[in-house]
C-alpha cells in the first residue's frame, strides 16, 4: 500500500508558446492507504493529466508529487522506481497487448523487474486469478480474445507488478454492461485482497456511485468537489452545471421532483431510489 500526496501541482502544455494551456493548476490532495477513489470530470477538466503525474509519466511545471513521502521526481532513479509502486492502466489498454501469448503479456512487467522465473510465474497466476483470466487461455494469442478478455489481460499485466497504487483510466470504456460489471467487481476484489489503493477515472456515474468510497470532481484544471459519494451525488444540479452526467437514479429523482413527487436524498443508486419512493408512499406523499 502507498500514500499519495500532491502539493501545489501545476502543469502547462506548450509553455511560452501561442498554444500554451494550463491543464491543472494548484492541486493539493492526499490519497491514503487502501482508498478506493473515483475521479470524475468533463473532457478537458484535467483529470487525465493529473493521474499521469502520479507515476511520473508527466513531470510538473511546478509543485511536488510524493509517494510514501518520497518526491517521485527528485531524480531519474526516483522516476523509474515509482512506476513499480504506482501502476497505470490507460484507456483501451488492450491496444497495448503485443506478446505472442496471454502468459507472456502478463509476465512482461515482472520479468523486467528481474524476478526469478518462479516468482514471475506466481505473479502471473495470481494476477490472472484477480481479474478472472482462466489459465486455459495462457497459451492463446491475445488477439484471439474478446474485448472484455483483452481488457482483463491488460489489467493483469499491471497487477502482476504488485503496485501499491493501481490507477485505471476508463477501465470499462467500450464494454457491454455485463463486461463492465465483471471488470469492476474484479478490481474491487483485487483491492480487498491486496489492500492496494485504487484510483479509477470514469465518465460512468452509475459505476462510480456503485463502487467508490470517495469521489473527486475535477473542473477547469482544479478540484471542484471532494467527498463521499453521498456528499457528491446529493448535489446533482451542481454536477450538471459543470457539464457532468449524474447517476440514472439521480435523474429519475429530479424528474419525480418536477412532477411534484420529491424524494429525499440520497437517491443515486437504484436501491436508494426504491427505498425513498417506498418511504414517500408509506407517508402518503405519492
Amino acid at each position: 500500500m502507498s500514500t499519495i500526496r500532491v502539493e501545489s501541482l501545476r502543469h502547462v502544455y506548450s509553455a511560452n508558446t501561442p498554444f500554451e494551456k494550463v491543464a491543472i493548476d494548484n492541486i493539493d490532495l492526499t490519497i491514503g492507504h487502501g482508498e478506493l477513489v473515483a475521479i470524475i470530470g468533463h473532457t478537458g477538466s484535467g483529470k487525465s493529466t493529473f493521474i499521469q503525474h502520479l507515476n511520473a509519466l508527466l513531470q510538473p511545471s511546478s509543485g511536488t508529487v510524493f509517494v510514501d513521502d518520497a518526491d517521485i521526481n527528485a531524480d531519474k532513479i526516483s522516476r523509474r522506481d515509482v512506476k513499480r509502486k504506482v501502476g497505470l492502466v490507460f484507456q483501451y489498454p488492450e491496444y497495448q497487448l503485443f506478446e505472442e501469448t496471454v502468459y507472456k503479456d502478463i509476465a512482461f512487467g515482472p520479468e523486467n523487474m528481474k524476478l526469478s522465473k518462479e516468482e514471475v510465474d506466481q505473479r502471473v497466476r495470481e494476477a490472472a486469478r484477480f481479474v478472472g483470466v482462466d489459465e486455459e487461455l495462457f497459451e492463446s494469442s491475445p488477439l484471439e480474445l474478446s474485448g472484455g478478455q483483452k481488457r482483463r489481460v491488460a489489467i493483469a499485466g499491471v497487477i502482476a507488478m504488485r503496485p501499491g497504487v493501481l490507477i485505471l483510466d476508463e477501465p470499462t470504456a467500450g464494454l457491454d454492461p455485463a463486461g463492465c460489471r465483471q471488470i469492476l467487481d474484479n478490481i474491487c476484489r483485487y483491492r480487498e485482497e491486496s489492500g492496494s489503493t485504487v484510483i479509477i477515472v470514469s465518465h460512468n456515474m452509475d459505476d462510480v456511485a456503485r463502487i467508490a468510497e470517495r469521489v473527486i470532481v475535477f473542473n477547469e484544471g482544479g478540484i471542484a468537489m471532494d467527498g463521499s459519494p453521498n456528499q457528491i451525488f446529493c448535489q446533482p444540479r451542481k454536477l450538471m452545471d459543470m457539464g457532468l452526467n449524474v447517476p440514472h437514479s439521480s435523474l429519475i429523482a429530479l424528474e419525480l421532483e418536477k412532477l411534484g413527487f420529491p424524494v429525499s436524498c440520497p437517491c443515486y443508486t437504484p436501491q436508494q431510489l426504491k427505498a425513498a419512493i417506498l418511504a414517500e408512499k408509506e407517508a402518503g406523499i405519492c
